[in-house]
């Protein structure tokens, strides 16, 4: 470069630069930054090379609790508040292997195969006191003139009060809970109960989802000795029958194919008939005792005369899934309505039913299941209730109005379907709601009315029965093995 050609502020420029140069060597930073290259370039490669991941801190936060049932634990609901069997003493009265501790959907050891006996001299008393009352005052119905059929032992009973036959109706606000008048009779879910149909005594009898049937005398003073519990099934009651001219005996039938017969004079629970299929539903027939209806299976009912044989002697088809109850019209006992998980209730004349195509006088259908049809006292309507949050309601001539009430019916998976029943007249039903509560729905304003609640209300109440000769007696049982029971002031 010819220095003489530039100008000042050239040469100063260069000089500049120079100066600059001689500075970046003396303090070597090229050398140091080569270094540093080099040393990333190498623990980038060694960071590649390692798999080992670091191990992570452990986490300080508080865990998070789950928060576990009684039923879950295995443990039997607390009623503390209320009267009823303490844990104790379920444990001590159960006749069979499996405890109430066991948790519900466990496979309890098998029964003892023959006939259970029962080894409890105050409630065979009791039953046979209770039986003996029925057959006096039904025998003080019967003229000497009334005959008797063998087909229908005593059949005078049509003369006595029946489901139909009690005078007056209910005042619905002077149905009370009281204290007392809650027990709680067993550890399971209750799936069925009865009250024992005669005046002089109030008992009623329920079936619950481990195969326990147990009894409660309500007027016994002492707690325990007016509960009394057995297991003659190990699966789920479907149906409770008692026979009202000789209340000594008692079916019950289990979703494990079986019926038992238990014969306070005998002192045994009998299996009478055994299926491999489940039987999900019982009745019978008014007036012909010797006679079972059940359904069985997918759709299937059954006529099961006793006296013929192990064999049911009619079979039936009627609808595509299992059928949830049986009921049979008081004023012609050949009418028949059935429900059914297939989303229908129908009505069937018995004397017109073909074996291979069954004919319904009527079919009432819902979006989806329907757990029970029931006719009303008078025999001249009938209620269905199904899972579609309606309840439905058929009168007139030929059962031809059909009406659908709302009304919620989902319920939770640890409490028995909703089914709507008849009080002691043709004006009101009876069904529980999820908010611990009895609705009674009007027949005639074809809406709920009225809901009874209680402060002694601690479960929901799913399943009903009316007293057939007391007006305002009412029983409720829940999901945790209580009974409640409405009286009337």
């Amino acid at each position: 470069m010819d220095l003489q050609n530039l100008t000042d502020y050239e040469r100063r420029r260069l000089e500049n630069i120079r100066r600059n140069k001689e500075m970046v060597a003396s303090l070597k930073l090229h050398s140091k930054a080569a270094a540093l290259s080099e040393e990333a370039k190498r623990r980038r490669v060694e960071s590649k090379s390692n798999k080992v991941s670091p191990k992570k801190k452990p986490k300080t936060e508080s865990p998070i609790v789950i928060r576990r049932s009684l039923r879950t634990r295995g443990l039997p609901p607390d009623f503390s508040s209320g009267n009823g069997l303490k844990d104790e003493f379920v444990e001590s009265m159960i006749k069979g292997p499996k405890s109430p501790s066991t948790p519900e959907g466990s496979k309890s050891p098998s029964l003892p195969e023959g006939p259970l006996s029962i080894r409890d001299r105050v409630f065979l008393d009791k039953i046979l006191g209770v039986s003996k009352e029925s057959q006096l005052r039904n025998s003080d119905n019967c003229s000497a003139d009334d005959e008797v059929d063998e087909k229908k032992p005593l059949d005078c009973l049509i003369k006595r009060e029946s489901r139909g036959g009690v005078e007056g109706s209910v005042d619905l606000g002077s149905m009370t809970l009281n204290a007392e008048n809650i027990s709680r009779i067993m550890p399971g879910r209750i799936m069925n109960l009865r009250f024992f149909p005669c005046i002089d005594s109030t008992m009623i009898v329920a079936g619950d989802k481990s195969g326990h049937i147990g009894f409660w005398d309500v007027d016994c003073e002492k707690e325990r000795d007016g509960v009394f519990l057995y297991q003659p099934h190990e699966d789920p009651v479907s149906g409770i029958l008692i026979q009202e001219f000789s209340q000594s005996k008692i079916f019950t039938s289990c979703y494990g194919g079986s019926i038992q017969l238990m014969d306070a004079e005998k002192e045994v629970f009998d299996k009478i008939y055994s299926s491999e299929s489940a039987i999900f539903s019982l009745s019978q027939q008014p007036n012909y005792v010797n006679c079972l209806y059940f359904g069985e299976g997918n759709g299937g009912l059954n006529l099961w005369d006793m006296r013929a044989g192990k064999e049911p002697s009619s079979s039936w088809p009627l609808h595509e899934y299992r059928i949830n109850t049986i009921d049979f019209n008081i004023n012609n006992p050949n009418i028949m309505a059935t429900s059914s998980s297939d989303a229908t209730a129908c009505i069937w004349d018995l004397r017109k039913i073909d074996l291979d195509k069954p004919k319904t006088l009527k079919t009432v259908s819902h979006a989806r299941a329907v757990h029970s049809a029931y006719f009303s006292p008078s025999g001249s309507s009938l209620a269905t209730t199904s899972v579609e949050n309606k309840v439905g309601l058929l009168g007139g001539v030929n059962f031809e109005d059909l009406s659908m009430i709302y009304h919620e019916n989902h319920m939770c998976r640890w409490i028995s379907s909703f089914r709507a029943i008849w009080g002691w007249d043709d004006s009101y039903l009876f069904i529980g709601n999820m908010k611990r509560g009895v609705d009674i729905i009007s027949t005639a304003c074809r809406k709920t009315v009225m809901t009874l609640q209680s402060a002694h209300m601690s479960a929901i109440p799913c399943r009903f029965s009316a007293h057939p000769y007391t007006v305002g007696m009412l029983a409720g049982a829940t999901g945790g093995g209580q009974i409640y029971m409405w009286k009337s002031c």
